[in-house]
């Protein structure tokens, strides 16, 4: 499948801003399953950029404005083609898990900061969840089972500083908490874990041409002797209609911008996503 992917992001200050520095993980990666085929980042007024790869191997766009400004405004529009394998069976057994060679290699995925870290009765059912299980992947599946059928997704529930216990807690969040929760769950039966952030095509059957609304979107993969993909929020292992921007520990690692800037407060930030399907 190929889609086109145009997300803006406009911000209105009550005054002038001036120097703003600021990071954008808008660009879509170039892997074994999706080809970057077109990508543009355009920012106004027009900044000085720089960009890198981060730790994690997500394209970073560091730019800045230092002219006084009263709005800013980030565009980013990407094509990628997609051709995501038939998702393969569990193989990892929980003692290959757990030997030195895996935990060494993916020992920042199985660390659990404050915004994972799942709560005490969470963590007791993710617990006897593992032991239900022969193999490691049949149990994380079956976690992200629990957090899909017991969190409700409830837009405005929480915020990106939301921790996942007060998600868990309330059993409400958007796919953000559900992610975190499902990654606190895992790493803590010694499952290495990891945030992805990106998009999904919302409709099923894609028209070729149709322009939907979409938003940004979050899963979670895990090691099974190779990244295994999972949305927690939809249910589902991700298919061609979904596109990969970032991967971290958890959402602090993904932002899809960050920045500081000194003057005035901002008055207010509006998001807009549009994606097409080309092929």
């Amino acid at each position: 499948m190929q889609i086109r992917i145009a997300h803006t992001t406009a911000f209105e200050y009550d005054g002038k801003a001036v120097a703003s520095y600021n990071q954008a993980r808008l660009t879509p990666l170039t892997t074994p399953e999706q080809i970057v085929l077109h990508t543009r980042l355009e920012v106004s007024p027009s900044p000085w950029t720089y960009q890198y790869r981060d730790y994690f191997g997500t394209l970073v766009t560091s730019f800045e404005v230092v002219d006084p400004h009263d709005a800013m405004t980030v565009t980013a529009t990407s094509t990628v083609q997609t051709q995501r394998p038939v998702s393969r069976p569990p193989t990892l057994s929980w003692a290959a898990l757990g030997a030195r060679e895996v935990a060494d290699r993916w020992t920042e995925y199985l660390t659990l900061p404050d915004i994972v870290e799942p709560p005490a009765d969470f963590a007791q059912r993710a617990k006897q969840i593992a032991a239900d299980h022969e193999l490691p992947g049949d149990a994380a599946r079956d976690l992200c089972a629990m957090v899909h059928d017991e969190v409700e997704y409830l837009p405005g529930a929480t915020d990106v500083q939301t921790h996942a216990a007060t998600a868990w807690q309330q059993r409400a969040g958007v796919c953000q908490d559900m992610v975190h929760l499902v990654i606190g769950g895992l790493r803590s039966v010694g499952i290495p874990a990891r945030y992805v952030s990106g998009y999904f095509h919302p409709i099923d059957e894609p028209v070729v041409g149709d322009h939907v609304t979409g938003e940004s979107h979050a899963w979670v993969e895990w090691w099974d002797d190779g990244w295994h993909a999972f949305d927690p929020t939809n249910d589902t292992t991700p298919g061609d209609r979904y596109v990969v921007v970032a991967t971290g520990r958890d959402y602090r690692d993904v932002k899809p911008l960050s920045g500081i800037y000194s003057g005035a407060q901002t008055s207010r930030m509006t998001v807009e996503v549009s994606l097409t399907r080309l092929a």
